[in-house]
């Protein structure tokens, strides 16, 4: 194993992004940074009254947060839950009906960890927009559109499974 198997916070690169007016996040990838193989983890900072991601869930993975700093949100499935420093919030893998989105309701940033497991391919669905999406081969340092095979669609858009196959002859 050549990578530290520590790395601090301050020294991540966070890359930003922004979405319309309701997603805003700087985000920092660690897993891979220091070895981990199974694990993901990623340090979120979100800005006052911003989410990172839209509200979903992971068929396959789980999610476990850590929130270092702020105040916020928690909402799985009907329920939301306020939350805040020390908070270690649950996420385990299931259908669109627990889907889940931390959201930050305070005056200063959310900061927290997500850790995850890399159980791969991963159905993630987002049921506020009726999408799912399908992904594998998901590389360590990159998230769900990073992955070597992605497919982001509705059910509506699904084709026959013999669609475009060479089936010769009707008979």
């Amino acid at each position: 194993m050549s990578e530290k198997p520590i790395i601090n916070l301050d020294a991540l690169q966070l890359r930003e992004f922004k979405k319309g007016s309701r997603f805003e996040a700087k985000l920092g990838r660690i897993g891979s940074l220091i070895g981990m193989e199974q694990l993901g983890a990623q340090y979120h900072v979100v800005a006052p009254g911003k989410a990172a991601f839209p509200r979903h869930a992971h068929h396959k993975n789980e999610e476990l947060f850590v929130v270092l700093g702020g105040t916020g949100e928690y909402r799985r499935g009907d329920e939301t839950w306020p939350v805040r420093a020390g908070d270690v919030i649950a996420a385990p893998g299931s259908d669109g009906g627990a889907a889940h989105q931390l959201r930050n309701t305070g005056s200063a940033e959310l900061t927290y960890l997500a850790i995850s497991t890399r159980h791969d391919p991963d159905v993630v669905e987002y049921p506020d927009s009726q999408k799912f999406a399908v992904a594998s081969r998901v590389p360590a340092d990159k998230g769900l559109l990073g992955a070597r095979v992605a497919y982001i669609g509705r059910l509506e858009t699904t084709l026959d499974y013999w669609d475009g196959e060479d089936i010769g002859e009707e008979e």
